[in-house]
């Protein structure tokens, strides 16, 4: 009987064009079966990226939270109960036990790319 084991590999994925992303605001994509958030800052010509789930509001919606800055930090405001997720730590402000998981981000050619564990099975 053969086993079989899976490898974590981090790989980057082009996710979309820059031209698709929302000036100051964010956007949905899916990549590997998981829901991911991207952010987009003209002025700093930035992108984050975290997990779309809201864990306190359990739901797949930060992507439509509203930017902003508390402490220099930049952070997202849940559209459900309002909380802030630092887009650099992925920690909630309001609670500590809560936070989302953040992604590698890079512009190369125009293309966002995201940094991503994949699972791969190994005979």
């Amino acid at each position: 009987m053969k086993t079989t084991q899976t490898n974590l590999t981090t790989n980057w994925q082009t996710v979309c064009q820059q031209n698709d992303l929302v000036n100051d605001s964010g956007i949905c994509a899916l990549i590997e079966n998981q829901q991911i958030a991207l952010f987009y800052l003209k002025g700093k010509e930035q992108v984050f990226a975290i997990t779309n789930y809201d864990p306190i509001g359990r739901a797949n919606v930060l992507y439509r939270g509203i930017l902003g800055c508390i402490n220099n930090d930049i952070v997202v405001s849940s559209p459900l109960y309002k909380q802030h997720f630092s887009l650099v730590s992925g920690q909630c402000l309001q609670d500590e036990k809560s936070k989302v998981t953040v992604f590698e981000t890079r512009i190369i050619n125009q293309e966002v790319q995201v940094k991503i564990q994949v699972q791969q099975k190994v005979a």
